[in-house]
C-alpha cells in the first residue's frame, strides 16, 4: 500500500480516534464502534500506530474484550443499538419508498438478533476500593 493511503488511514483513525474519546463524555456518539473504527486505520496505516494503541489503558477498557472474546458490556450494546436506530429512523421517516423502508426495518431485525445471540454480554468489572 502506498504512503498516500497510509497517512489517509492514521488521519482516518486519529479522528475516529478522537471522536470516540469525545463519546467518553458524551453519551450521543458511541465510543465502541469509533474506537474499532481507530483499531482497523490503525492496522492499515501502521504498525507502530497498532502497537501503540493497543497499548494504550481506552483500548482496553472498551475494546479488548470484544476484540479477544466478541463480548461487550450491557452499556455499550445499548449505546451502539440507540445510536444506530437514531441514524436508522432519520433515514426512515424521510423515505418515502416502502422497499427501503421495509429493507431498514430488516436491518434494525438483524442487528438486534446480532447483538442479542451473537455478542456476549459481561459484567462491568469494578475495581475494589483500597
Amino acid at each position: 500500500m502506498n504512503n498516500f493511503f497510509k497517512f489517509i488511514f492514521i488521519l482516518i483513525g486519529f479522528l475516529s480516534l478522537g471522536l470516540g474519546i469525545l463519546g467518553i463524555i458524551l453519551p450521543l456518539l458511541p465510543t465502541t464502534p469509533l474506537l474499532l473504527l481507530a483499531s482497523f486505520c490503525f492496522v492499515k496505516g501502521s504498525e507502530r500506530f497498532e502497537h501503540w494503541f493497543k497499548g494504550t489503558a481506552l483500548y482496553k477498557r472498551y475494546l479488548e474484550n470484544f476484540v479477544n472474546e466478541r463480548a461487550m458490556t450491557l452499556q455499550q450494546k445499548l449505546t451502539i443499538l440507540l445510536f444506530a436506530d437514531a441514524m436508522i429512523a432519520i433515514a426512515f421517516f424521510f423515505l418515502d419508498n416502502t422497499i427501503l423502508r421495509i429493507m431498514l426495518l430488516l436491518i434494525v431485525l438483524y442487528k438486534y438478533y446480532y447483538f442479542i445471540y451473537k455478542i456476549k454480554t459481561i459484567q462491568v468489572v469494578k475495581a475494589e476500593p483500597k
